[in-house]
């Protein structure tokens, strides 16, 4: 009998009140089915955010040393779960296990670094411009807010999000994606075993469109982080700023990865196939563009199409696998589409294109690894996200030229560039219009002590881990402790 899965509220597991779940079905092979998952209607809402409201009373006052052991808690049962964890995203999304093993490792040094930053939640204390008085600011946490995550990256995205937000203070509810929900069941079951309050945390399974929707728009709901598309991370602002909430928003890429004459071209070469075709191209920070200096255009394209060939797609749980199938249906039909699109705008499909042939994959969403070439600046595939193996080859002939096809499209995120030349290593650090850039790296593989966000369409100025998401969710309050005994008045007062 297949096994069906609750949310958890108001401190416990529960079916959904309206009897209403989601078939989870693996996209390797889509007849393996996984279980049954909550289609949560929006009514239950209430109750989640009641008990997140309880649970934030209590937890926002635990000391947050404290708050930090939790979660340090939570990052030694990841690393005991490791395994299993990584089995687990692997059946439900696609990505093969050497992929989903590095996303469990990325929770656990994102937890490890939230329980550090348990005793650096810093404030500042500033010279007053009055006699006997002090002043002096500090952080302190918001109060609920609503975690709605993609599938890409099942455990890691989460913990950018749910470990900072609760070392912080406050409490969550999480909305994980429909197409990873068991991944999400066994994130939160180790959050519950580390000890984090079970008010502090509500799971709540569904569809964006609903649930989703109604976490956004519920005003008990004062803060929120999205990681999706543009075009809904679009709607949820709107929504946020008419609400006056807190909100945090990475979305869409269009990564370049620039390789110039001078650069090693064996180096430059597994950076793009990594890039471009690892988590099968599903990756916000994905390399989609390869930007080539003319001179070295036509050779790298050979060996590129060569070694994307040789990339054996299959079951992510088999050895030996590079690329597994898209998350769903609907991926792989958008990939098809696209790679149309370019055909009719005069590229050339120089290497896949097609779903594969053989290999007893027909039960699975594969796609081939894909190589475009004679790829305009203005066609749809150089400037629009695919998010799949579908990587745009585009010629260029001076440094300028890149740094403007680089810079010419609505995402900002990711960039890369590989040369030995120094000096066009410094202009592109700074020229590049991207929240991060790589000197001979690809596009992906952004390290959890840093920064990671980007700008334009990409984002809203705020980023994942780092130091600064723990400004994120906390607030600056500002005291003044006047012990002089007579009134003073700021400014008025003050005659030097």
């Amino acid at each position: 009998m297949t096994e069906k899965f609750p949310n958890h509220i108001a401190g416990g597991w529960s079916a959904p009140a309206s009897g209403e779940y989601m078939e989870n079905r693996n996209p390797a092979r889509t007849s393996d089915l996984i279980g049954l998952f909550p289609d949560t209607d929006p009514s239950e809402l209430d109750a989640a955010v009641a008990s997140a409201q309880r649970g934030f009373e209590s937890w926002s006052r635990t000391p947050a040393p404290e708050r930090g052991l939790a979660l340090k808690r939570a990052g030694d049962l990841l690393t005991r779960h490791k395994e299993e964890l990584a089995r687990t995203m692997t059946r439900e999304m696609g990505k093969v296990l050497e992929e989903t093993r590095g996303d469990v490792q990325e929770a656990i040094d994102t937890a490890y670094y939230a329980a550090v930053e348990g005793r650096r939640l810093f404030g500042r204390t500033a010279p007053s411009e009055l006699r006997n008085k002090w002043a002096m600011s500090f952080r302190r946490p918001i109060g609920v807010f609503g975690i709605i995550t993609p599938f890409n990256f099942p455990v890691a995205v989460p913990s950018w999000k749910i470990f900072p937000a609760l070392l912080c203070g406050n409490s969550i509810i999480y909305k994980p994606s429909e197409d990873v929900p068991h991944s999400a069941h066994r994130f939160v079951e180790i959050l519950l075993e580390a000890g984090l309050p079970p008010e502090c945390v509500q799971l709540l399974h569904g569809r964006g469109e609903t649930i989703g929707q109604a976490i956004v728009e519920h005003p008990g709901v004062p803060g929120l982080s999205f990681t999706g598309s543009t075009e809904t991370g679009s709607r949820i602002g709107e929504i946020a700023g008419r609400m006056h909430k807190r909100l945090s928003l990475e979305m869409g890429g269009k990564n370049a990865q620039i390789v110039l004459s001078d650069a090693d071209p064996d180096l430059a070469l597994e950076g793009v196939l990594w890039g471009a075709f690892g988590t099968t191209g599903q990756r916000c920070t994905a390399t989609s563009r390869l930007l080539l200096q003319s001179d070295i255009h036509d050779d790298f394209v050979e060996r590129l199409c060569y070694e994307a060939r040789s990339l054996r797609l299959g079951d992510g749980l088999e050895a030996g696998v590079d690329v597994g199938p898209l998350v769903h249906e609907a991926a792989r039909d958008k990939c098809e589409r696209y790679v149309a699109i370019a055909e009719a705008e005069g590229a050339t499909v120089a290497t896949g294109g097609r779903r594969p042939s053989d290999g007893g994959l027909g039960d699975g969403w594969f796609y081939e690894p894909t190589v475009l070439t004679g790829v305009a600046r203005g066609h749809r595939a150089a400037v629009e996200e695919i998010f799949g193996p579908v990587l745009s080859v585009i010629r260029f002939d001076t440094l300028e030229e890149a740094f403007e096809i680089n810079n010419e499209v609505r995402y900002g995120l990711s960039s890369s560039i590989y040369t030995r030349d120094v000096n066009a290593s410094f202009r592109a650090v700074e020229e590049l219009d991207n929240g991060i850039t790589y000197v001979n790296a690809p596009t992906i593989g952004a390290e959890a002590h840093l920064p990671f966000g980007g700008v334009k369409s990409t984002g809203n100025g705020h980023r994942e881990g780092g130091w600064e998401v723990y400004e994120f969710y906390t607030e600056t309050k500002v005291a003044y402790v006047d012990y002089s005994g007579t009134l003073q008045r700021a400014q008025i007062d003050v005659d030097w």
